[in-house]
């Protein structure tokens, strides 16, 4: 290892891990297709641990067309016994209806506001937000409140925070770490 001081949850060992760390969370990425992915991904989370999921990416994303949205949005029962079959990917039947259910209503959320980057962007004014040690805030839980009115499953707040985090709107890296930043 570079001997580099990392938040306290990133497990060392696992290479895939450390450069997930490193490179991708709580940096910005506004892409709706990245938004998208990491939604998906972040909503089979729920109940596991992220490393879990981010072990399997590589498989959600051939199992998910690449999470080409008009692809998974028309999934139907076939395609879900298919995913319900496949032993690389986390294999909730709840949550893969969620994730087909959930693409539905991202891809009109995108139409409506015109990405949704757009529609994020209603609830934090394009803001950066700087805290460690927290699972939720009135941000996630305000984000969560309304994608479940919108019909949404597997959106609860601890599950957008942690979607926050990893696009980058909130920036949470222990004060040891190396990537620490606070409100500049």
């Amino acid at each position: 290892m570079d001997g580099k001081k990392r938040c306290k949850w990133c497990n060392l060992k696992n290479e895939l891990y450390v450069k997930y760390h490193d490179n991708e969370w709580c940096i910005p990425n506004f892409d709706d297709k990245y938004l998208y992915e990491m939604l998906i991904l972040e909503s089979f989370q729920a109940g596991l641990s992220w490393e879990c999921v981010l072990n399997k990416r590589e498989s959600f994303r051939k199992a998910y067309d690449n999470f080409d949205i008009d692809k998974v949005i028309s999934y139907d029962d076939n395609k879900i016994n298919e995913l319900l079959s496949n032993k690389n990917i986390i294999r909730n039947k709840r949550k893969i209806n969620a994730s087909i259910n959930n693409s539905k209503i991202f891809k009109a959320i995108a139409s409506e506001y015109g990405s949704f980057h757009n529609y994020l962007r209603t609830f934090t004014d394009d803001r950066i937000i700087y805290e460690i040690d927290k699972t939720t805030n009135d941000l996630s839980d305000a984000i969560s409140k309304d994608l479940q009115n919108r019909g949404m499953t597997f959106v609860g707040s601890v599950i957008i925070y942690s979607y926050l985090q990893a696009i980058g709107v909130i920036c949470s890296h222990d004060k040891d770490c190396f990537l620490y930043k606070s409100e500049e």
